[in-house]
């Protein structure tokens, strides 16, 4: 082989290895966006689930205002029937 046709091999070798390198830290770069984005929606999940817990701790029962409200027409219902 000539001189000149291992200088030329030797500049694709070096092209190349820029160009994987590049790769690798595009690759990198995108992995580690999509772990920051990961993050934040295992924060927003965690926030939206306390929410949540707190919506369902605060909520009355169904049963219990079927409950109340029967009482409350019964009582009313009572009341008319006595009179007053």
């Amino acid at each position: 082989m000539t001189h000149s046709g291992t200088e030329g091999i030797t500049l694709e070798l070096e092209r190349l290895h820029r160009s994987v390198d590049v790769g690798f830290a595009t690759t990198r770069g995108d992995l580690a966006l999509l772990l920051q984005r990961a993050d934040q929606t295992d924060k927003a999940i965690g926030d939206h689930e306390e929410r949540l817990d707190a919506l369902e701790r605060t909520r009355w029962p169904l049963p219990s205002l079927a409950a109340i409200t029967s009482c409350t027409a019964l009582a009313v219902a009572l009341w008319q029937s006595s009179g007053r």
